[in-house]
């Protein structure tokens, strides 16, 4: 069984994150985002993960070469010369799909982070025997989204409704496919769009179907969201997963952190806190609701909250950085500084306090 995951291009909704890497190879839960759905794939027999990609390619590759042989999966990628929306990229991977010709496939956006319920999804394929299935999941806003209108029996989607004024339902696209091959004979290589063109169109047709996840989901394509997802996951690892997470006296809620991480005394750390690889935490530091990735140092007495410290970078003492902020690779905070909501390109030094919500470049 194969899948093709849709990487997409520059990632600007997470800089200055995607500054440094590939947005799918920035660390969500201390791994990269793109291995969590790998290793989803892999656990249910899928044997090849396609990357359809219009930026750094090589880059991707030479990270997930050691994956391939632990994994035991082959990793291959799609290049676009031009951006081909959600669709045309299947139809550029077309000869890579069909060695399998009865076989269906997955398509996975890659900024989606869930339970994967899989397994599930085939047998709901296999079960109805249309062309396609798409995954949905509840919101509580659906306005906001594009709502999949569907029969509660069957699953058969009836059609599509882009923020709807008035309620029609509220299940959405949850970004993750399983496919007949067939499908590759609707779709030719340019841009096209998959949830406004062509699932419409088989729709119409009464081959599409909605399976509704009962799990969590995200879309952590962007900060405020990654954070949401982070809550989100860790919540699902407490009460699912074998990883270890952290306990301890001045330990509150779920917390991650990397058996590398050094932590001081006095510390209190959560909820919903991750800390990466070989930080340092220096005593009496306050953590909550944040993402430190590899290599962060933060200081005595500061407080980090509701926000991403990206690799390498220094909180200093006293300091307070909260607010969705979000520092790029290697940026030094100065000593009792007061940072609220600011967006910090890579390599920075801040000596200044930013009470407000600011790009610094």
């Amino acid at each position: 069984m194969k899948a093709l995951i849709l990487v997409g291009g520059f990632g600007t909704r997470l800089r200055p994150l995607t500054l440094s890497k590939p947005k799918p190879l920035v660390e969500f839960a201390n791994k990269a985002m793109i291995l969590h759905q790998i290793e989803a794939l892999k656990a249910i027999g899928v044997n090849e993960v396609i990357l359809a990609i219009n930026y750094q390619p090589q880059v991707m590759l030479s990270f997930l070469e050691e994956y391939e042989m632990k994994l035991g999966i082959r990793i291959t990628c799609s290049v676009e010369i031009e951006p081909l929306g959600t669709a045309g990229p299947l139809a550029l991977a077309k000869q890579k799909l069909i060695d399998e010709p009865d076989e269906p496939f997955f398509v996975f956006n890659s900024d989606i982070i869930c339970d994967y319920p899989l397994k599930e999804m085939i047998e709901f394929h296999r079960g109805h025997g249309g062309e396609a299935s798409i995954m949905v999941t509840k919101v509580d806003e659906p306005s906001k989204y594009g709502v999949v209108v569907l029969d509660e029996e069957t699953g058969k989607v009836k059609t599509f409704v882009e923020k709807p004024a008035a309620f029609v339902g509220n299940k959405i696209n949850a970004g993750i496919y399983l496919l007949n091959t067939s499908i590759l004979n609707r779709i030719q290589p340019r841009p096209t769009s998959m949830e406004k063109e062509i699932f419409p169109s088989i729709a119409e047709e009464g081959q599409l179907y909605a399976m509704v996840s009962m799990g969590f989901w995200m879309d952590i394509g962007q900060p405020k969201d990654y954070l949401v997802g982070l809550r989100l996951y860790l919540d699902y690892l407490r009460r699912n997963s074998s990883l270890e997470l952290a306990v301890g006296p001045n330990i509150i809620g779920n917390v991650l952190i990397d058996k590398s991480a050094k932590i001081g005394e006095g510390c209190v750390i959560g909820p919903d806190v991750v800390v990466g690889p070989s930080c340092m935490i220096e005593s009496r530091v306050r953590l909550s609701s944040c993402t430190l990735m590899k290599g962060v140092r933060v200081k005595s007495s500061a407080h980090v909250s509701g926000s991403i410290i990206g690799w390498h970078s220094t909180i200093g003492e006293s300091a307070q950085v909260s607010g969705m902020a979000v520092l790029g690779e290697n940026v030094h905070v100065s000593d009792t500084m007061f940072l609220q909501g600011v967006v910090v390109l890579p390599h920075k030094e801040i000596k200044s306090h930013f009470v407000k919500p600011a790009i610094i470049m």
